[in-house]
């Protein structure tokens, strides 16, 4: 199973002033990474710059409002995420749990299993499945 973890936003990583993680937490959290990437856990992951260099489409009533950072729910943000592949949600957690504080503050961590095709095989009509297969080979032959 793929699953997205998220690391939520938290005050110290949105405010004005925000540092880079200190060499403490940089060191710890390239430790674990090399430990996802070793165990064939780890697909990608990255760090998130703060929201207010970032920017939000809304799309309602056939419409599409863009909407300029930074965004005042600070729970609601994400700060960085790993995508990894997993036996099951009881083997995400583990790794999860094992995951250095990636803040000096007080953070949290979300565990969510992605959609995978068999998830829309009532819905995709075989002319459909085949676009997303060529799709997903070609993503699969580009350089990264």
């Amino acid at each position: 199973m793929r699953c997205m973890v998220m690391v939520r936003a938290t005050d110290e990583s949105e405010s004005e002033t925000q540092a880079m993680p200190n060499a403490e937490i940089m060191e710890a959290m390239n430790r674990f990474n090399e430990e996802l990437v070793q165990a064939g856990v780890m697909l990608a992951g990255e760090g998130l710059k703060p929201s207010r260099e970032g920017k939000r489409i809304r799309f309602a009533n056939g419409r599409q409002l863009v909407i300029d950072g930074p965004f005042a729910e600070t729970k609601e943000l994400i700060a960085g995420f790993w995508l990894w592949q997993v036996r099951s949600m009881d083997e995400a957690l583990e790794w999860a749990r094992r995951c250095p504080p990636p803040f000096v503050s007080e953070c949290e961590i979300e565990i969510r299993p992605l959609y995978e095709e068999a998830d829309f095989a009532e819905v995709m009509s075989p002319e459909l499945r085949e676009s997303e297969a060529r799709l997903r080979e070609q993503l699969a032959e580009r350089p990264r």
